[in-house]
């Protein structure tokens, strides 16, 4: 009777441990990866592994075919004003079948006993209302749709954002500064090459210029490097490159432009008596701005005569005068907010990159007309 009841009880003990822990984010075959290129499986926010927070991810196709993946609603929240107006689809993982289906018409459960992925509140995607409301029957959480939970995902961002960094700022940049220090060819480590946290990564792990490390030190040094030493970087040589506040939003986009500071763009002119500066995340977002003040808001027209423009040759990553710089357009290089006028200080560098990067033709500032800068968002 007694062997009996201690089986019954082992038994009733492994039930709840497995309970507890049977839900895992991790794909348990091989996760749907929509993007393309090698970074595929990172978040291009966070650079996290797509198929280690696969049953949380998310995706947006826009409008020219292209796709982008987040590890969570969060990073695609945090990516939404640089992709809204080239949105066609939002996709996320159903976690019953863990296929992409269409948020809109997907049920979350938001706030169950599942921590969240980069966020405090975790949000998980099903494809049937019956199995969302069985899974919060038994982990808790509240049913709702994607517009719902979006307005969540989006008003907890600031609040997401400083409670991550402290927990980086305990764990991952120091595991990162470790192995920076320790292990890493400083020398050969050029962080204005790449546009994203992906895209750093599949070239740590490609050069093996940290060594072999395993994804959770990928991720760490990762981090240290994007985070850390090219913002420290960035603010270093400020005096030559755009120098962007944190709390600076670009008034087209509401992007904070420091996180973009190899597209950084300023504009500078007098209103009515007082100097107005504003940020942009890329040339062609200022250059919205420059047709039509008025229409980012409440902007009077500036005179041509006061105006400044300082733009990032694309290069060099140099503060360069933007009615003196030759730009690029329609090229393979995608900036922050997709097509972009691509900056040169010199017409020379700007033919070496259209022939590199396919691009259609040279323009300089005097010659953009409004038609063009619009049509870079079709």
């Amino acid at each position: 009777m007694q062997k009996s009841l201690w089986v019954l009880f082992f038994a009733i003990f492994l039930a709840l441990g497995l309970q507890a822990d049977e839900f895992n984010k991790m794909a348990t075959g091989e996760p749907e990866l929509i993007q393309k290129g090698d970074e595929k499986a990172y978040c291009p926010i966070c650079g996290m592994s797509l198929k280690q927070y696969y049953k949380t991810s998310h995706g947006v196709i826009l409008k020219d075919g292209t796709a982008k993946q987040y590890c969570s609603i969060r990073c695609l929240a945090a990516d939404y004003p640089a992709v809204e107006s080239r949105i066609s689809k939002i996709v996320v993982t159903d976690v019953k079948s863990e296929k992409l289906i269409d948020a809109k018409s997907a049920f979350y459960v938001v706030g169950s006993k599942v921590p969240g992925t980069m966020s405090m509140v975790s949000k998980l995607a099903f494809a049937n209302e019956a199995d969302a409301k069985a899974f919060a029957a038994e982990n808790g959480g509240e049913v709702m749709g994607f517009d719902a939970t979006f307005a969540k995902a989006k008003a907890s961002l600031a609040d997401d954002v400083d409670e991550f960094i402290k927990k980086k700022q305990k764990g991952m940049y120091p595991m990162g500064e470790k192995i920076y220090n320790a292990k890493c060819q400083k020398e050969k480590i050029h962080l204005h090459d790449f546009n994203t946290i992906a895209e750093l990564k599949v070239s740590l792990k490609k050069t093996q210029v940290c060594g072999e490390v395993n994804e959770q030190e990928l991720q760490a040094v990762g981090l240290y490097l994007w985070e850390i030493v090219r913002l420290e970087a960035h603010d270093h040589d400020h005096k030559t490159m755009i120098h962007v506040e944190k709390d600076e939003k670009c008034p087209v986009c509401g992007m904070f432009v420091y996180k973009y500071p190899k597209w950084a763009a300023r504009m500078n002119y007098v209103e009515k008596g007082k100097q107005i500066n504003h940020a942009f995340d890329g040339v062609k977002d200022m250059m919205k701005f420059y047709f039509n003040p008025s229409k980012w808001g409440n902007y009077t027209n500036h005179k041509e005569s006061e105006l400044t423009i300082l733009v990032s040759d694309y290069y060099t990553g140099e503060a360069i005068d933007g009615k003196k710089a030759f730009y690029v357009v329609g090229s393979d290089v995608m900036g922050p907010m997709g097509k972009e006028f691509i900056p040169f200080k010199t017409f020379k560098s700007a033919q070496i990159f259209m022939k590199d990067h396919k691009g259609l033709q040279i323009v300089e500032f005097s010659k953009i007309e409004e038609a063009l800068v619009y049509a870079q968002d079709q």
